[in-house]
């Protein structure tokens, strides 16, 4: 997960390169399916850790402490909010061969 936190990928939108992004597959949607697979497993990764962290605040009594750990909550969340959308990571993984995927079709 510290690869999610120190990624220099972008957090707001950027144009790139086809014939970067399919370079590696020769193939657009080649390419896509795996930045995709690769988004939807930094996708759950950032989530279980965020479920994890904000358990621990989880009370089930009303008391003034609820107050404070509600802002410790808040922060944490803000601090997920600011990262990199998964798929931005997945394409800057790809991009700097950081992603290792196989073709079984032509493996065979």
């Amino acid at each position: 997960m510290s690869e999610v936190r120190n990624s220099e990928a972008p957090v707001s939108t950027v144009t790139y390169n086809r014939n970067e992004i399919d370079k590696p597959t020769e193939n657009i949607y080649e390419a896509i399916s795996v930045i995709a697979k690769r988004a939807n497993q930094i996708n759950a990764e950032i989530k279980k850790e965020l479920i994890e962290k904000l358990e621990e605040f989880a009370t089930y009594t009303d008391s003034l402490e609820e107050i404070f750990e509600n802002k410790e909550q808040i922060e944490v969340s803000k601090f997920y909010e600011k990262l990199p959308k998964p798929h931005a990571i997945a394409i800057e993984e790809w991009l700097n061969d950081k992603i290792y995927y196989r073709n079984t079709e032509k493996e065979g």
